[in-house]
């Protein structure tokens, strides 16, 4: 005979008492607070410009500094003269030439400027520079190799990106494209992807002969710099391509120029115009942007992004996690949070890539992964971005929870793409200076480069088996 198996069900009470959260202090909702007032009179060289100056797009774009020399000059007093020849050494060595908007360079903490998450983003400095990875590459994700047309990158099978230009409004040190965005610097001559109607019309060509593509990624560059009409050329050319259902605009000028967006009245009408043609037919048209840090997120942000959803156009977040920027869970919360209360839909962290010049912005996959375990319900879930990695040599973007392999002491990640590039290997390599000593050690010996990988490359497919 079986025994017998009692199950108990809980007890119910019956008492009228509910749990409650205790109250919350509105000043704790740091999140709904936003930076206001003449702050960028702070700065000596913008003491003396009106609010209404320092809202119009054109100043701003007309004031931008894209020289050391001129960036100097506007930090003078607030900076010491070691500082001057730190930022000196760092953009000689730098992958991308400077420029900095007025709007940026008055967020910045000038009391602090070597601690400063927005100064780590933008300003090198020399003594900060580490070693770069020795796997690293100038085009560490292999977009030029996915490049059918150029300017036209097709990794994944329904989506295509579209790079049309190779301006921004500001330069990040850390740009993933620093082999084709902005002028030659001492360390890297540029690959051309100028404005060029006849190559546009090549990458459209194409997008039309392949069926499969739903999904069109109009990036640069940045596509803050297209002109209206440029814009609206490219939008409506994209829309008429019977198969294409989806296209975004890529652009990280909400967060370094939000003016352009309240005083430019055409480029806004022109993103307004394609966004309400594709609803009409039926076709998704967005735009993504770029904020690392909740500092990057003003009144003048609020304002901007107000206007934007008063006109529909949905908006959504892609921010890189960096050391020293966005890499504590406190930090990063508030970065989505203040996201969400903008209608700013935060949607992947990547992690940092192999770029040349910043290894010490770059963290470890595990700092994702410990992130991504607080972020999750700290808010809505639509609110909550993915962490992802993308691998290196083209493998595209990962979740950091999907490797097949990860040894935290070299800092060797494995992952596969099977819907992207089936049956292959991509590796991520951590930064070495934030390994055990053991890993370092490894690093430090060139004969042990490849043994490192072919361990774990042998763990990755031990794992399929």
């Amino acid at each position: 005979m079986s025994d017998n198996i009692v199950y108990t069900l809980p007890t119910i009470s019956t008492s009228p008492a509910r749990p409650q959260k205790p109250p919350v202090d509105e000043k704790s909702l740091v999140h709904k607070q936003f930076l206001r007032g003449p702050f960028w009179q702070r700065i000596p060289a913008y003491a003396d410009v009106p609010e209404a100056t320092f809202l119009d797009h054109k100043w701003q774009s007309k004031n931008t500094i894209t020289n050391v020399q001129k960036l100097m000059a506007t930090l003078q007093g607030l900076v010491s003269p070691e500082f001057v020849a730190d930022a000196e050494m760092g953009f000689k060595r730098a992958p991308m030439s400077v420029r900095v908007s007025p709007y940026l360079l008055s967020l910045i903490n000038w009391d602090d400027p070597y601690r400063d998450p927005l100064r780590r983003q933008f300003i090198t400095l020399g003594s900060r520079l580490l070693p770069d990875h020795p796997k690293l590459g100038l085009d560490s994700l292999g977009e030029q190799a996915d490049s059918p047309v150029p300017g036209l990158t097709h990794r994944y099978v329904d989506k295509a990106l579209f790079l049309p230009l190779d301006t921004c409004p500001v330069y990040c040190r850390f740009c993933t494209r620093s082999y084709a965005v902005g002028v030659d610097t001492d360390e890297v001559e540029k690959v051309q992807l100028h404005v060029n109607e006849e190559r546009w019309k090549q990458a459209f060509a194409y997008i039309e002969s392949r069926p499969e593509l739903e999904d069109i990624v109009i990036s640069g560059g940045d596509a803050y710099n297209l002109r209206p009409g440029q814009l609206t050329q490219i939008g409506h050319a994209v829309l008429d391509i019977p198969h294409v259902r989806r296209m975004r605009f890529a652009t990280k000028g909400p967060a370094v120029m939000p003016q352009k967006i309240l005083s430019d009245d055409a480029w806004v009408d022109a993103l307004t115009e394609v966004v309400e043609r594709g609803r009409k037919i039926h076709k998704e048209v967005v735009l993504h942007t770029h904020f690392n840090h909740p500092n990057e997120i003003t009144g003048i942000t609020e304002d901007a992004m107000n206007r934007l959803m008063e006109r529909g156009i949905v908006v959504r977040n892609q921010s890189v996690l960096q050391r020293g920027v966005n890499d504590d869970v406190d930090t990063m919360k508030l970065l989505v949070k203040r996201l969400g209360h903008l209608n700013i839909h935060p949607y992947y962290v990547y992690m940092h890539d192999l770029v040349k010049g910043v290894e010490d912005l770059r963290t470890t996959l595990q700092t994702a992964i410990d992130l991504e375990k607080h972020i999750r319900g700290s808010t809505a879930g639509f609110n909550t971005p993915t962490f992802v990695c993308d691998a290196p040599g083209g493998g595209g973007k990962r979740d950091v929870h999907s490797y097949e392999y990860y040894d935290r002491v070299t800092g060797i990640s494995v992952f596969m793409a099977p819907s992207v590039k089936p049956g292959r290997y991509f590796l991520y390599f951590d930064p070495i200076d934030a390994l055990p000593r053991r890993g370092r050690d490894l690093w430090a010996n060139p004969a042990e480069h490849q043994k490192m990988i072919d361990k774990a490359l042998d763990r990755a497919r031990a794992k399929r088996r």
